[in-house]
């Protein structure tokens, strides 16, 4: 019985030891979850600074690229290079949310390079500064420079019209001395005497003459003397003009065409090559006429080498 009763006495005891160690056991639990909590909670607070501050780093070389690239373009200097980092720099601000811790430091490696890059490109940049000042300086000289040509070539300019005005107006001096001369040294048919021929070859010499009792016509004049004219042979031709004022022309007999001295085209009835001796020579020249003449007065005229040197005329009735 006392062992019984004992038994039943320790019992509650033992409830009682088993209640205070399952608590031990759920309080060592709970502090020990505590302490997790707390450990993942820093972790987690750590991490998101570290993710911020990789952030606020990439957004600072992202800000510095920018900057970089439109200095350089301002500079004129090529922004491929720039632009392809800033497209991976972009790349990686996208992924960097998704990241974990040995991640994040791969990115700080990342921004190491970039921020060398950057070094870099200020290095570069600043020798593209200063080729541009020195291209400046250049550019400066060279519109100087281009400003005294554009100055010389004007006053060239001016100077060559002046020598162009002088030689056209020395020219125009020398073309008009030259008709001087010209006219001063061409033929002069002085003493100019046209006579009638029939057709027994009798010439006549009156004041006019019937149609009928003429079959050709004579022209003689004297070639004056003239130290200017060349001794040489010249060309003399005769218009014979008929009373409408027409030439008579054969040019299947002796009738042409010849340039007078003021360029104009003219018909001749018929011409003569004389040998110039300077002497006064007299030439003659015939003309016959295949038709009969009609009635009315004919005007003879000479020329040679252009110019006029004489006229006469003639009255068929």
């Amino acid at each position: 019985m006392s062992t019984q009763s004992e038994n039943q006495t320790s019992a509650p005891w033992i409830l009682v030891g088993l209640l205070a160690l399952v608590a031990g056991i759920f309080g060592f639990l709970f502090f020990q979850q505590k302490g997790d909590l707390a450990t993942q909670q820093t972790e987690i607070v750590a991490k998101a600074k570290e993710i911020a501050f990789t952030k606020t780093k990439l957004d600072s070389v992202s800000r510095a690229l920018d900057e970089k690239i439109a200095e350089v373009t301002r500079l004129g200097g090529n922004v491929t290079e720039l632009e392809s980092v800033k497209a991976k720099l972009e790349a990686d601000l996208a992924q960097l949310k998704k990241g974990d811790r040995v991640e994040n430091r791969k990115y700080l490696a990342k921004i190491k390079n970039y921020e060398k890059f950057l070094a870099e490109k200020d290095t570069e940049i600043a020798a593209l500064k200063e080729e541009n000042e020195r291209l400046a300086s250049t550019n400066e000289t060279l519109n100087s420079e281009i400003g005294t040509l554009n100055e010389d070539r004007a006053n060239l300019q001016r100077r060559q019209q002046e020598l162009t005005d002088t030689v056209s107006l020395f020219n125009q001096e020398n073309r008009v001395l030259t008709e001087k001369v010209n006219l001063a040294s061409a033929l002069k048919a002085q003493n100019l005497n046209v006579t009638a021929i029939n057709s027994r070859g009798k010439e006549r010499e009156k004041d006019s003459y019937k149609a009928r009792k003429v079959d050709k016509i004579k022209v003689a004049f004297n070639l004056a003397e003239n130290p200017l004219t060349k001794q040489e042979n010249k060309e003399i031709y005769m218009r014979v003009l008929d009373p409408e004022g027409a030439v008579l022309a054969d040019e299947a007999i002796a009738g042409g065409n010849f340039t007078t001295v003021s360029g104009e085209d003219s018909k001749y009835t018929t011409r003569e090559v004389v040998s110039y001796t300077n002497d006064n020579q007299k030439v003659e020249m015939v003309y016959d006429y295949a038709a009969q003449f009609r009635p009315g007065k004919y005007n003879v005229e000479l020329y040679s080498e252009g110019y006029k040197i004489g006229t006469s005329n003639i009255v068929i009735r």
